[in-house]
């Protein structure tokens, strides 16, 4: 797996995205040959062919991701793949026709975007055939041995054959092996299966190491080429978060990350304000339509305010517009919103299935009590019990919370402990591996998810 800011991809996920773009690129540009014959060199250079057509090329792969066409889990059939390639082809047609009428400077003439994509959409069908037959290819897999058979072990593989884009294929694992598990044991079976499979990697999954753990063995095949590794930062790379059932308080310590340069702090408080400013004054004009929506629907205030916990534990009130009930909590006290609550008005439902009902959270970000980016801030009620229930749940607050975070995008709206726990592991993931890039990054995947409408709440 390749490291990119500070998130690991799979290599064949950048082959697949490397080969796509420069597919597109290739497209369009024999498109723009074809159409515009002897002028093409004129239309090319002095008309800005070049950068339009690597304008062009951007659009398709941004269209190519809000369609999932980069998400394996959502593109396991080969049907639904090429479903959403004609879906992504007639999207492109319409909003390039689209543009040509209201901006027709703006494209290359002639019909070459038209003849482009006719000729980029039957060299998709191509690729990614060819691209599908070529990942499945044995020679082109890892072998990996899981050394363990606790819960930590199975998880692990499990989330190691579930994820196929990896090109990991798991020849064996402790759990499967016959007789008693001892130290002994354990050591041949690893020494076995490495041999006759010819294992690239081991990764350890064993929880309790006193006296089970054949150092002797990894040690001989370390020294062989086979890569050992921990299971922790595994299933950190497959999964995007630190699971805390397994996590020592030494794996934190002398692990890469949990540290922020005073840098970056800077950096990114800068980002923060002037990216809430903008919102703000992009937001404006809405502002006034959604306060009359919510004093028309339901009594009560248009704004509410609730305690919430900041960096390093301190309390601040965070702002929203309200979406429930101006009695919502009188008989119950403090309790999360659970899915069709009955406490949500008709418009706060609009409100939170839109986001905007976060609007006023952007004032806190200028203020400084939160960041853009950041875990989600939660009450002191909630904190003071998880803290007790979960372990490590206090880390979170070593960072600004923020209106969009990593668990936002990989997790649903949690309205449990057991939810709690789930976006801990993404929060712990997202201050270990705390970067710019990565503030980006979830930016980028926030506004697809809302301008598609997709997260729970």
């Amino acid at each position: 797996m390749i490291r990119l800011f500070n998130v690991y991809y799979p290599v064949r996920f950048l082959v697949l995205l490397t080969g796509e773009a420069l597919i597109v690129w290739a497209s369009f540009l024999l498109g723009t040959l074809l159409a515009v014959r002897g002028n093409s060199w004129v239309v090319l250079s002095e008309q800005y062919g070049f950068y339009k057509i690597f304008a062009v090329t951007a659009l398709v792969l941004l269209c190519s991701h809000w369609f999932d066409l980069y998400d394996p889990a959502r593109s396991s059939a080969k049907g639904e793949t090429y479903f959403r390639l004609l879906e992504v082809a007639g999207f492109l047609a319409l909003a390039m026709a689209g543009v040509s009428y209201v901006f027709p400077r703006a494209l290359i003439g002639n019909g070459s975007y038209m003849m482009g994509l006719l000729i980029l959409t039957l060299n998709w069908f191509v690729w990614r055939t060819a691209y599908g037959w070529l990942v499945q290819r044995s020679y082109l897999q890892e072998r990996v041995y899981v050394l363990g058979t606790g819960e930590a072990a199975l998880r692990l593989v499990q989330g190691l054959r579930r994820r196929a884009e990896l090109g990991i294929h798991v020849v064996g694992w402790t759990g499967n092996m016959d007789g008693a598990v001892t130290r002994e044991s354990v050591a041949t079976h690893l020494v076995e299966v490495a041999r006759a499979q010819r294992v690239h990697r081991v990764i350890v999954a064993i929880s309790d190491r006193r006296g089970m753990i054949p150092l002797a063995e990894l040690l001989q095949l370390r020294l062989q080429g086979v890569k050992v590794e921990d299971a922790t930062s595994w299933l950190e790379k497959i999964s995007g978060c630190i699971e805390v059932e397994q996590l020592y308080p030494s794996w934190l310590i002398f692990q890469e990350g949990f540290r922020s340069s005073t840098t970056f702090m800077v950096i990114a408080r800068v980002l923060s304000t002037l990216f809430s400013f903008i919102f703000l004054l992009l937001l404006l004009p809405l502002i006034p339509f959604v306060m009359l929506a919510i004093k028309l629907n339901s009594r009560g205030p248009i704004l509410y305010r609730q305690q919430r916990v900041g960096r390093a534990g301190a309390i601040f009130y965070c702002y929203k517009f309200r979406t429930m009930r101006r009695d919502a909590e009188a008989d119950t006290g403090p309790t999360w919103a659970g899915d069709d609550d009955p406490r949500i008005t008709r418009v706060g439902r609009l409100l939170r299935n839109s986001r905007l009902d976060e609007i006023p959270q952007l004032w806190c970000v200028l203020k400084g009590d939160m960041a853009f980016v950041g875990p989600r801030p939660e009450r002191p009620e909630f904190v003071k019990w998880l803290s007790n229930e979960i372990p490590y749940y206090g880390v979170r607050h070593a960072v600004r919370p923020g209106i969009t975070g990593w668990a936002q995008v990989c997790y649903k709206y949690g309205n449990s402990k057991e939810d709690a726990k789930e976006k801990l592991q993404y929060d712990l993931f997202y201050i270990k591996n705390a970067s710019l890039g990565l503030d980006l990054l979830i930016m980028f995947q926030t506004i697809k998810i809302v301008l598609l409408g997709r997260g729970a709440r």
